[in-house]
């Protein structure tokens, strides 16, 4: 339990250093401050300060992931878009991506890399990522959250995907 509230302090002063900064450096990503999944969900059960946290699933094929959003305006943003049934589409060989009707406020979000079940928004592009492999940090890429369940399916997705809000 104590590595589990440590993991989230040190994930919160990683959120909150970033919006003192405006904006985290390129390259600064500490894969360390990412919850291993199971670990977020188990930290939510009976933890009265993450009562507040949004989570959204997405299903696809029959199986569905959970990710747990951090409390940035852009996750916000596509929280509120919600519920979406939109296509999938697969991008490199890590990622899948699909595209959000409206574009999300990048103002406050932290920049990051790719770990294995990271939610990011893509800002150039405008497209949501969902990370299965691990990947460099990039320009413009902004994590909004992590998988806390079903990370396993993402590689597997195809065609048209849902994505809705869960509710605390």
């Amino acid at each position: 339990m104590k590595k589990m509230l440590s993991l989230l302090c040190a994930l919160l002063l990683f959120s909150l250093s970033a919006c003192g900064q405006g904006e985290v450096a390129r390259g600064t990503f500490n894969e360390d401050s990412i919850l291993e999944e199971g670990e977020a969900s188990a930290s939510l059960d009976g933890a009265e300060e993450d009562e507040t946290m949004l989570q959204i699933q997405v299903t696809a094929n029959g199986n569905d992931i959970v990710f747990a959003l951090n409390d940035s305006q852009a996750a916000q943003d596509l929280y509120a878009q919600l519920p979406l049934r939109v296509e999938v589409e697969d991008y490199s060989t890590n990622e899948k991506i699909f595209y959000p009707p409206q574009e999300l406020d990048v103002s406050d979000a932290p920049q990051a890399g790719g770990a294995v079940g990271t939610l990011a928004y893509y800002a150039p592009w405008g497209d949501i990522v969902m990370f299965y492999d691990d990947a460099s940090p990039a320009s413009g890429l902004y994590i909004l959250g992590q998988a806390v369940s079903g990370s396993e399916y993402i590689a597997e997705m195809s065609g048209l995907i849902e994505i809705e809000q869960l509710q605390s």
